[in-house]
C-alpha cells in the first residue's frame, strides 16, 4: 500500500514540473529577439536640437547610441500653442524612432519630450525643441510627469535585495540538508527557512514585474495600465522574471521531498538543472545581457550569484543551526567539507568579479570616477574583509581538526554573515546602476557620466541632474516635489552657476518648464573646478525658495 500511495504523489510530483517547465517554454517563446545594447542615449535629432528650420518636417527622427524599446504614450511633440504636433504611433527601428508630425503646423518653437526603455530594462528619458520660421516661446508639455516617483526606483532596489536574500536563504538549507546533515537532527528549522527563501523569491519576482510598469513609464507606485503590463511581459526582462516563475513553480515539488529526507539521484539531478537555470534569468534581466560580451557577461554573473548563495547560505545554516546543534564528533566531520566548498565558492566570486569588472568597467579611470566603480570598490573592499576572516576561519578548522580540538569559529562566521549582507546591499544597487563602461564613453556613444542631488527647502524638494558634468555643454533636469514626495507646481524657475575659484560669476541658466514640476536648461561650464548652483523656485505669487548645490565638473 506504501508503494502504491508515494507511486501517485511521485506523479504528481513530476506533471508540476512538466506544467512549470511548461510556463517557461511559453515564457522563452514570447520572449522578444533584440540585439544587445545598454543605457542608450539620444546621439542625434533631426530637426537638430535648438535648430530653425524654414518648413515644417513631416516627421521628428531621434537616434539613439543603442536599440531601444516604446514606453506607451511617453513619445511627444508639443506645437507652440501647447496642442499636439505629433500623428499618431511613433515607429521603432534598432535606435532610430520616428515621429510622424503635421507638416502644416503653425511657425514657432515646438516642444520634444521622450522615454524610452534601453536593452538592460533602464528608462531614457530627455527633451529638446526645435523652431520653424523663427523662435517662440516655448510651449510647456502638460502631459503626466514621465519620471519615475522616487519611491519607485528605491522600491525596485528593495525588491532586487529580497531577491538575492531568498537565494541565500534557499540555496543554503537545500544544499546543507543534502550532503552535511547529521540525520539525528531535526529538519524542521532549515526546512521553513529554505520554503521562506523560495517565497521571498517568488514575492520579489512579482514585485519586479510590477514595479517595472512605473519604473519605465513614469509616476507611482500603484500608476500601472494593461498596456504597460503588455509592454513589460513583451520584453527581455518580463520574460527572464516569467520564465523564473515557471521554474520555481517546477522546483517547488521536487524540494518537498529532498526538504523531508534523502532524494534520489535523479531528483537531485533534475532540481540542481532548474536551480541553474533559474540563476540565469537575474544576470538576462539586467545589465549582463546588454554587455558588449553578453554570452560571457550572463553565465559569469549566474555562476557569481551562485557562488554567492552557496558560501552566504551555508554560512547562515552553520551559524544558525549547526554550530548550535551539532556535536563535536559531527562539527568534525562537517567542517573540512564546508571549509573546502567555502574555498571553492570564494574562488568562483572572485574570478566572476573580475571578469565582470573588466567587462563593466573597461578602463582604470572609470573605476574612480563613476559611481558604478566607487560602489564596485566598496564592494571589493568589504570582500576583501570577508576573505580574511573566511580565511582565518579555515585555518583554524584545520589546526584544530588536527589537533582533534573544538572548533570555535561561530564569532568569524557571525562576522562574515554580516559584512556580506552589506554586499548583497550593495549589489542590489549596483543592478540599477548605469555601468561604468558606459558612463564614461565619449557623447558620440554614450553618456559621459551624471552628477545628481536631493535638495531639501521649507517648500519642496528639489531633485537636480547634471549630465555629463564636465566642462562644456551640459543639460540640467530638474524635478520639484512636496514634502510627501508629490509633485509640487511650479510657477516660476531660475538658476544660476558660478565658479569664485576661477573668478567666474553667476552664469543664468535658461530654464524651459517640460511639465508643472519639471524644467529643463542648458548650460556651458567652461572650466573644471566646484560650481556653485543657486536654484529659486516660485510655487505661488508669494512663496519661493532657494536652494543651492556643489557640482563638481571635471
Amino acid at each position: 500500500m506504501a508503494g502504491m500511495t508515494v507511486a501517485p504523489r511521485r506523479w504528481i510530483a513530476r506533471l508540476a514540473v512538466a506544467a512549470g517547465l511548461l510556463v517557461t517554454a511559453v515564457a522563452l517563446l514570447i520572449a522578444p529577439a533584440t540585439p544587445a545594447s545598454a543605457h542608450a542615449v539620444l546621439s542625434r535629432t533631426s530637426p537638430a536640437a535648438s535648430s530653425v528650420v524654414p518648413s515644417g518636417p513631416a516627421e521628428v527622427v531621434l537616434t539613439f547610441s543603442e536599440s531601444v524599446r516604446k514606453v506607451p504614450g511617453k513619445i511627444r511633440v508639443i506645437a507652440p500653442d501647447g496642442s499636439r504636433a505629433d500623428r499618431g504611433e511613433p515607429s521603432f527601428d534598432g535606435g532610430v524612432v520616428t515621429i510622424p508630425v503635421d507638416p502644416a503646423g503653425e511657425r514657432g518653437t515646438y516642444l520634444v519630450s521622450f522615454r524610452v526603455i534601453s536593452a538592460d530594462s533602464h528608462p531614457v528619458s530627455g527633451a529638446f525643441t526645435y523652431s520653424v520660421g523663427a523662435p517662440s516661446a516655448a510651449p510647456v508639455d502638460s502631459g503626466v510627469d514621465s519620471r519615475a516617483d522616487p519611491v519607485v526606483g528605491n522600491a525596485v532596489k528593495v525588491a532586487r535585495f529580497l531577491g538575492y536574500a531568498g537565494l541565500v536563504l534557499l540555496v543554503g538549507p537545500v544544499l546543507v540538508l543534502a550532503a552535511l546533515w547529521p540525520r539525528r537532527l531535526s529538519r524542521r528549522g532549515p526546512t521553513r527557512l529554505a520554503w521562506t527563501g523560495l517565497g521571498l523569491i517568488a514575492v520579489a519576482t512579482l514585485a519586479d514585474l510590477w514595479l517595472q510598469v512605473p519604473y519605465t513609464a513614469g509616476g507611482g507606485l500603484f500608476e500601472v495600465t494593461g498596456e504597460g503590463f503588455g509592454s513589460v511581459f513583451g520584453s527581455t526582462f518580463g520574460a527572464a522574471h516569467l520564465v523564473r516563475l515557471g521554474l520555481l513553480a517546477a522546483a517547488a515539488f521536487l524540494l518537498r521531498p529532498l526538504l523531508s529526507g534523502p532524494v534520489g539521484r535523479t531528483d537531485a539531478i533534475i532540481l540542481a538543472v532548474l536551480g541553474g537555470a533559474a540563476l540565469l534569468t537575474w544576470p538576462l534581466a539586467g545589465h549582463p545581457a546588454a554587455s558588449p560580451a553578453p554570452a560571457v557577461s550572463v553565465v559569469v554573473d549566474a555562476v557569481h550569484l551562485g557562488s554567492m548563495s552557496v558560501w552566504l547560505g551555508g554560512l547562515l545554516m552553520l551559524a544558525v543551526f549547526l554550530l548550535r546543534q551539532a556535536d563535536e564528533r559531527e562539527l568534525g566531520a562537517i567542517l573540512p567539507i564546508w571549509s573546502r566548498w567555502a574555498a571553492l565558492a570564494v574562488s568562483a566570486l572572485l574570478l566572476g568579479g573580475i571578469v565582470q569588472a573588466l567587462i563593466e568597467v573597461g578602463n582604470l579611470d572609470a573605476l574612480f570616477s563613476t559611481t558604478y566603480g566607487r560602489l564596485l570598490l566598496a564592494k571589493i573592499g568589504l570582500f576583501a574583509v570577508v576573505i580574511a576572516v573566511a580565511a582565518y576561519s579555515r585555518q583554524l578548522v584545520r589546526r584544530r581538526t588536527a589537533a582533534q580540538q573544538p572548533v570555535p569559529v561561530r564569532r568569524a562566521v557571525l562576522v562574515e554573515l554580516a559584512v556580506t549582507v552589506v554586499v548583497l546591499g550593495l549589489s542590489a544597487t549596483l543592478v540599477q546602476t548605469t555601468p561604468a563602461r558606459t558612463a564614461v564613453s565619449e557623447p558620440s556613444g554614450t553618456q559621459a557620466g551624471l552628477f545628481t542631488a536631493t535638495l531639501s527647502s521649507s517648500l519642496f524638494t528639489l531633485q537636480v541632474e547634471l549630465d555629463p558634468a564636465e566642462r562644456g555643454n551640459n543639460s540640467m533636469h530638474l524635478y520639484a516635489y512636496t514634502k510627501d514626495n508629490q509633485p509640487q507646481k511650479v510657477a516660476e524657475w531660475r538658476a544660476t552657476a558660478a565658479l569664485p575659484s576661477a573668478g567666474i560669476e553667476p552664469i543664468e541658466v535658461p530654464l524651459l518648464p517640460l511639465t508643472d514640476n519639471h524644467a529643463y536648461g542648458d548650460i556651458s561650464m567652461p572650466a573644471a573646478g566646484e560650481w556653485q548652483l543657486k536654484i529659486t523656485v516660485r510655487t505661488s505669487d508669494i512663496d519661493q525658495a532657494t536652494v543651492t548645490a556643489t557640482v563638481p565638473i571635471r
